[in-house]
């Protein structure tokens, strides 16, 4: 991320004054001061005995390095410490609640990481003979299986690597189908404004023209601004459901037969699925293309520190057109279908160059089985009921968007609560980070104004759910009562002071730069 130089902490030995308390060292409380690696110096140093070279650097010309390449030297209790001391600056799931709504941050059982990290697996190589992989495609048919049935389609594509590629995928089938139809024509997509704003992006990635559907006071599509705007060159609509405002879409049915009826496809983007897994089918709804994220619905972390996992379910109608490889029953087993030929004729092409994640797939499998299809059900009606508490608990002091019947996984505030206090949504969520909690997702959905999205997750007892509320609705008073400082300069406590964001944006520093060496600084 680009950040400025405003914000950070002071050196050690003049560290900032926090209600009239300073350290002499620049660490806080057991928090040590750490600097960054090219800042640690030691190039002399190495916690690692190695073989003189047994050539020279004759033949790389002008490319041979001049001076030392600046990078600290570190024995490995040193490695250890910096990287232990970097972690604690950060928030993480293992510390406590991380409320970021639309972004389901859930712990991740460690059975999942011991399962993906078996040799079968962990050392999987994609070229490989695939008659070396019999266990890997059985896995990942059982994972087609679960993601089929809980979904209620037919077919599913598991090549895409997150959602928004799964939405490519699932718009590329839907073009490929009106292409085969003859349809070609239809170059429009109908986006409600409570979608994830990776649909109309995709949508135009696609090549696709993107139409708003409007919204209603309730926060849901508008099904009359729909059938005004449903016309012969539509070729989709693609609905957030459970939408981002948190709401379950109830004429979604009626969403559905619309759409059809006007010979459009109905894409549907399952980010949200953990709200609704085990209790609701979307073929049932009539949805004919859908991404499942992974690492939302089934724990797998959150882009996994690398690949994700997005597959994309498919009605009949868009089934023939699922990207290649398709993972088939043979009559020697498993296999896999690479080209688009024979039974995978109609395939529009490739996602990518192999199947998708392994890793992502085990863990998914993994958190399935463990949970069976009871526990998946409770695994949306806890997240409800969460998010619902939530919404509820800090309704004292907080205005909900839409106060009306209950939410869905995430609850959504917007700052009409905040007015006239000299507090804003950013403020607020600044002063969460003292009180030792990740913010909430800020300003988003765009619909409701200085927006908070919290999502709490089933995975949360409801003592931490308590323990969130209490600081929020401390917080919410104390900006009713008038304590402005304590927000406006929010946070005192964390490692890094406020950054200057505007200067940030239009400044960035994308390089570390030592102020020391004008040498370099100047290159």
């Amino acid at each position: 991320m680009a950040m400025s130089n405003v914000g950070r902490p002071t050196a050690p030995g003049s560290a900032e004054t926090v209600e009239g308390h300073a350290s002499l060292t620049g660490g806080r409380g057991l928090l040590q001061d750490e600097p960054l690696l090219f800042e640690l110096g030691g190039w002399d140093k190495t916690g690692v005995d190695l073989d003189p070279a047994e050539h020279d650097a004759s033949d790389l010309g002008d490319l041979v390095r001049t001076r030392p390449i600046g990078l600290a030297g570190l024995s490995e209790p040193e490695t250890l410490r910096h990287y232990v001391r970097l972690s604690q600056k950060n928030h993480a799931i293992d510390l406590a609640l991380y409320p970021l709504g639309s972004c389901t941050m859930k712990h991740n059982p460690r059975l999942n990481e011991k399962m993906a990290r078996l040799p079968g697996f962990a050392d999987l190589h994609p070229l490989q003979p695939v008659s070396t992989t019999a266990g890997a495609l059985e896995l990942m048919d059982r994972l087609a299986h679960w993601l089929k049935t809980l979904t209620g389609m037919p077919a599913v594509a598991l090549t895409p690597k997150a959602g928004a590629h799964g939405e490519l995928c699932g718009l590329l089938c839907i073009r490929a189908a009106h292409e085969a139809a003859g349809h070609g024509h239809r170059r429009r997509v109908l986006v409600p404004t409570s979608a994830h704003g990776t649909n109309p992006a995709t949508a135009a990635f696609v090549g696709y023209s993107v139409q708003e559907i409007a919204q209603t006071a309730d926060g849901r599509v508008d099904l009359a601004d729909l059938a005004a705007k449903l016309g012969p060159d539509v070729a989709a609509i693609m609905v957030t459901n459970p939408n981002t405002c948190g709401l379950f879409e109830r004429e979604v049915i009626e969403i559905a037969r619309l759409t059809h009826e006007a010979g459009a496809y109905f894409y549907c983007d399952g980010a949200n699925f953990n709200a609704i897994v085990g209790r609701v089918r979307p073929g049932d709804l009539g949805v004919d293309a859908m991404h499942i994220n992974l690492h939302k619905t089934f724990s797998t972390p959150h882009g996994g520190g690398g690949p994700g996992a997005g597959p994309v379910v498919l009605s009949k109608a868009l089934a023939p057109f699922a990207p290649a490889p398709w993972l088939v029953h043979g009559a020697d087993g498993l296999a896999l279908v690479e080209e688009a030929k024979g039974e995978a004729a109609q395939a529009f092409g490739r996602m990518s160059a192999f199947q998708g994640q392994m890793g992502m797939f085990v863990r998914a499998y993994a958190y399935m089985r463990s949970h069976g299809a009871d526990g998946l059900r409770q695994v949306a009606e806890d997240a409800v009921l969460n998010a619902n508490y939530i919404k509820t608990v800090l309704s004292a002091e907080m205005t909900p968007a839409f106060p009306d019947g209950p939410c869905m996984h995430e609850a959504l505030f917007d700052d009409a609560w905040l007015e006239d206090t000299g507090v804003t949504t950013l403020d607020f969520a600044k002063a969460m980070i003292d009180e030792g909690f990740h913010p909430m997702t800020m300003y988003f959905p765009l619909v409701v104004h200085g927006a908070m999205l919290i999502e709490p997750t089933e995975t949360e007892s409801k003592r931490e759910l308590d323990r969130f509320c209490d600081a929020l609705l401390a917080l919410a008073r104390a900006a009713k009562a008038g304590d402005v400082e304590r927000f406006a300069g929010a946070p005192y406590l964390a490692p890094l002071r406020r950054l200057d964001e505007t200067l940030a944006a239009r400044k960035p520093k994308l390089a570390w730069r030592p102020e020391h060496d004008a040498t370099l600084a100047a290159e």
